[in-house]
């Protein structure tokens, strides 16, 4: 149990810390953050909860971790619905807790709510296709850090900071794309308040994120796997 509330809490502020920086910050007049700065609150997120609840339940925050570090033979199966529910549960709540802020402010209109999607809902115009290839690679790459970043033989202590600054890199390629996803919890909490159309689009931000992870713990533990 302590494992699962650490895990809701590190969701909670993955979505409050990097959603809330696109909803909040990000298009603030005259000194709003842009993409570099949503990539970067993105990435802080991680890297504080690293270092935070790493310890206590490996700081997942996502359920395609979790599936790449399980296919990779890192993480033990059992634990897989609990936690991905965990993940879920906490990036609801965080989105909930951005929206009660959010519409504090007169005037504000939810949006798309720093949703995921393709098509004319991406920042950039992007179809459906380059909308999968890129969480799908995304992904693979995030989990392609992480299981090397905490593996047995990595440098000990740099695996948040390695991980926390992957994600911000995937941010600055993908934002444009799909407003990056690379993680259905995050995209699920945010299609929740954003109905319509994010609802409609959110079967991608759940199928590429887990394809791209399945095939990255198959690939890293073809390369490196664990010593018994």
């Amino acid at each position: 149990m302590k494992k699962l509330v650490a895990e809701f809490i590190g969701t909670l502020w993955l979505v409050l810390g990097g959603c809330g920086s696109a909803v909040l910050a990000a298009a603030f007049p005259d000194l709003g953050i842009g993409f570099v700065g949503v990539s970067l609150a993105f990435g802080l997120t991680v890297l504080t909860m690293a270092y935070a609840i790493g310890h206590i339940s490996g700081c997942h925050l996502n359920p395609a971790v979790s599936i790449g570090l399980w296919m990779g033979g890192r993480f033990d199966k059992k634990d897989l619905l609990p936690y991905i529910v965990a993940q879920v549960l906490g990036a609801i709540a965080g989105a909930g807790i951005l929206y009660m802020i959010a519409t504090g402010k007169s005037g504000f209109e939810v949006g798309g709510f720093a949703a995921n999607g393709y098509g004319e809902h991406s920042p950039g115009g992007y179809n459906m296709t380059s909308a999968l290839v890129t969480e799908i690679v995304m992904t693979f790459m995030f989990l392609i850090i992480i299981l090397g970043a905490t593996h047995s033989k990595a440098p000990k202590g740099m695996a948040g900071l390695a991980i926390g600054l992957g994600l911000t890199l995937i941010h600055l390629i993908s934002i444009p794309v799909t407003n990056t996803s690379v993680n259905p919890a995050r995209s699920t909490s945010q299609a929740i308040f954003a109905g319509d159309w994010a609802i409609g689009q959110l079967w991608l931000f759940w199928v590429a994120p887990i394809v791209g992870a399945i095939i990255a713990g198959v690939v890293y533990k073809y390369l490196s796997p664990e010593e018994k």
